[in-house]
């Protein structure tokens, strides 16, 4: 989608050179004769900017400006007259406007201002949708992200939340797996029930029956007295199995037999007991791979298999990362009552080089480890904030910005290099390189064409 522009001028003339400047530039634009039109337009919503003449017969550019503000003070606005004096400017810019622009004015002043002025909205937009991600999803941190791949899971969980379909969820240690659990369980008709967390590798083989299905009172020694199991406990609501490749042969014979009747017999009776459960299973490992399966009886698989959820590594959705370590980074700081540190060139390059094994686990540990000052992972330590106040959007840019000049320095200005470090598409990192004003050739050995080495 092309970025938008609303451009307003009562100059019909004047307006047409404007608009074909900036579509030339690749700019999407509506153009209005007045501010009137635009202001039934224009909402919070809006994800473009605003240019607009000064001088126009009703409301005029100002005027227009400060109704904008009313609604949405984030919302850039160029404001462009031939009449403009300095205290005019000083006066506009000190208000809010995001640029003055005199006339006559070349073409480009007009398309470098747009574009830094769409930068800016698209950031602020950006950190609204990170908002109402972590606000929607709680402390479900590891879904927030803006990738589509994260945007479709987020879909696919609300779509079959409120259904009463059991949902195999995939993936890596660290991943989620259990938040999306919640959340499926949170989002569903099932709310006011019970969710019920059991970990199949965490309990040997002689408990995880007893504490699936219960025991009666002197089933076996030790059984003092009658025990409801997390499956009862569990009727009416949800039960999370994690780990599922790790449960005993013997009691996956059982549980194949739960899900197909949604019946129990607890331990030492001969009762059966029906249950209203919604089953959730999670595995670290790929169950439809035979080679990886192992001993995991393969109709157990299959009967869990109604609906799966594979949950990416982190490593896979890289531009999710500043996102979630700038979260994670506040969060800790006023956890530990500290000003949100400085982030040091080194500990940018590692966020979008390192492969995150522990995937969003590990990322939320390392901001923590930052926030309190321990030594970055190049035995750096980290500086304390210069500027602890600065807003999320603009501690992105630097951040971003920072990382691309450290990885091109250590790069020595490998085009190709860089951008498998950054494990960016090419298009993506000379967007990004215009953006943020970086030359490539400030960090290219002497004598080698950018051609070559790319």
């Amino acid at each position: 989608m092309q970025p938008s522009v609303c451009l307003i001028d009562d100059d019909n003339d004047l307006r047409k050179a404007m608009k074909q400047t900036l579509e030339l530039a690749g700019f999407d634009v509506t153009s209005l004769a007045s501010a009137a039109e635009a202001l039934e337009t224009l909402d919070a919503n809006f994800d473009g900017i605003v240019v607009s003449d000064i001088r126009m017969p009703g409301i005029d550019g100002l005027q227009l400006f400060r109704r904008i503000a009313t609604f949405d003070k984030d919302l850039p606005v160029i404001l462009v007259t031939g009449h403009g004096d300095i205290p005019m400017a000083v006066q506009a810019l000190q208000d809010g406007v995001y640029d003055f622009i005199p006339k006559p004015f070349a073409a480009d002043r007009l398309v470098q201002s747009v574009r830094r002025a769409l930068e800016k909205r698209r950031l602020v937009m950006e950190n609204r949708a990170l908002k109402r991600a972590a606000e929607t999803a709680g402390d479900s941190l590891p879904l927030i992200g803006q990738t589509p791949v994260m945007e479709r899971l987020r879909q696919t969980i609300r779509h079959i939340a409120d259904t009463d379909v059991d949902v195999l969820v995939a993936g890596e240690t660290g991943s989620g797996k259990e938040v999306v659990a919640t959340l499926l369980h949170t989002w569903s008709r099932r709310r006011n029930g019970n969710f019920v967390a059991l970990n199949c590798g965490a309990l040997p083989e002689t408990v995880i029956e007893s504490e699936l299905f219960g025991h009666e009172q002197g089933a076996f020694t030790g059984a003092l007295k009658k025990r409801i199991g997390r499956i009862e406990h569990a009727s009416g609501g949800t039960l999370f199995l994690d780990e599922i490749e790790a449960m005993p042969p013997a009691t996956q014979v059982k549980m194949l037999r739960v899900l197909e009747a949604r019946e129990i017999t607890p331990l030492g009776t001969n009762q059966v007991r029906p249950v209203d459960i919604r089953v959730i299973a999670a595995a670290k490992i790929d169950l439809g791979d035979p080679a990886q399966r192992g001993d995991f009886r393969e109709d157990l698989y299959f009967r869990l298999n109604v609906v799966t959820l594979s949950i990416p590594p982190l490593r896979e959705r890289r531009d999710d990362i500043p996102l979630l370590f700038s979260h994670f980074l506040t969060r800790a700081a006023e956890r530990f009552k500290r000003d949100v540190p400085h982030v040091s060139p080194a500990v940018q390059q590692h966020l979008m080089t390192h492969a995150w094994p522990g995937n969003v686990r590990e990322l939320s540990h390392f901001a923590e480890r930052v926030a309190l000052g321990v030594e970055g992972p190049l035995g750096q330590p980290v500086a304390p904030a210069e500027q602890p106040g600065f807003a999320l959007p603009e501690r992105l840019e630097r951040y971003e910005a920072e990382i691309l000049k450290e990885v091109l320095r250590a790069q020595r200005g490998d085009v190709k290099a860089t951008i498998e470090a950054l494990g960016i598409p090419r298009k993506t990192f000379y967007d990004k390189l215009q953006r943020h004003g970086i030359n490539r050739a400030d960090y290219a050995e002497r004598g080698v064409p950018e051609k070559s080495r790319s």
